[in-house]
C-alpha cells in the first residue's frame, strides 16, 4: 500500500490530550532512522536489529540535534492503527519540533489479507501521515530473535523499499 499524505505537520490541527500522546525524550546521538513503535509489539526493536544504521526508540518521540528522522511503526490491527493515528495527529499539530516524520510502517499482524474494516481504517490513518509501508507477517520472527538472515524475497523487498540503509 502506498498512501500519500502531508509532508509537514498542518495549521489547525490540536494535539491529543497528554494522556494519549507518546512521550518525548531527548537523545545523544541522531541514527539514520529512529523507528517508533507506537504501541508494545509493534516491531521497533525487532527492525532496529535487522536494519543496520537504524535505532528503536522505544515507544518515545526521540528530540536530538539536528532534527530525527522517524518512522512510525504499528501492527495492522485495531489497537495499532488507532495508537499510529494518534502519533501522526501529535506529529501533524506541530507539538514535535525537530522531528522529521518520514511515514508509517505497518506490520502485518497475521499471514493472510486483512479484513476490510482494517484495510479502510489502514487507508484513513494513512492519510495522515508522508507515506505508508507494509511489512509482511514473518512467521520466523514469532519464535526466533529477529535476523536478516533468512528473510523471504517477499519481505526483503518489503524492506528494501524503505527510505533506509539497506538490511544487514
Amino acid at each position: 500500500m502506498v498512501v500519500l499524505g502531508p509532508t509537514t505537520p498542518q495549521s489547525g490541527v490540536s494535539a491529543p490530550s497528554a494522556d494519549l500522546c507518546l512521550p518525548q525524550r531527548s537523545r545523544p546521538s541522531t541514527p539514520g532512522i529512529w523507528w517508533l513503535g507506537t504501541h508494545g509489539g509493534a516491531g521497533e526493536s525487532t527492525l532496529a536489529s535487522v536494519v543496520p544504521g537504524s535505532q528503536s526508540a522505544d515507544h518515545a518521540w526521540p528530540i536530538t540535534s539536528p532534527s530525527a528522522r522517524v518512522m512510525l511503526i504499528a501492527r495492522s490491527n485495531l489497537n495499532g492503527l488507532l495508537s499510529a493515528q494518534r502519533a501522526a495527529t501529535d506529529w501533524a499539530s506541530g507539538s514535535l519540533p525537530g522531528v522529521d516524520l518520514v511515514g508509517l510502517l505497518l506490520v502485518e499482524d497475521s499471514p493472510g489479507r486483512s479484513p476490510r474494516g482494517i484495510r479502510d481504517l489502514e487507508r484513513l490513518v494513512g492519510g495522515g501521515v508522508p507515506r505508508v509501508w507494509t511489512l509482511p507477517w514473518v512467521e520466523s520472527w514469532r519464535a526466533a530473535p529477529a535476523s536478516a538472515q533468512g528473510l523471504s524475497p517477499r519481505v526483503r523487498r518489503s524492506l528494501a523499499l524503505l527510505p533506509v540503509f539497506p538490511v544487514a
